[in-house]
């Protein structure tokens, strides 16, 4: 995880997760976390598409965890494009 992937959306902190696989693939999941203390709540929704590099794989968890709190833009949608 790289922090500086991290985006803070009103309550919502969405971090994209990535791991290289054995076959030289990228697979990725996301947090969405919210709350503070012993309020916090996170989800992590692993997600099944795979990547040939790591950015894609960035952008793609990004935009799914924009796209799962409600959070519409032209970014998100160009993001997930682009990582097709």
């Amino acid at each position: 995880m790289n922090p500086k992937d991290n985006i803070t959306v009103g309550k919502y902190l969405i971090s994209p997760l990535t791991q290289l696989l054995a076959n030289g693939w990228y697979a990725c999941s996301v947090s969405i976390r919210s709350g503070s203390g012993s309020g916090t709540h996170d989800r992590v929704l692993r997600l099944t598409r795979l990547f040939q590099n790591q950015v894609a794989a960035v952008r793609y968890a990004t935009a799914e965890g924009l796209q799962w709190i409600g959070h519409r833009t032209h970014a998100t949608e160009g993001a997930a494009r682009a990582a097709i």
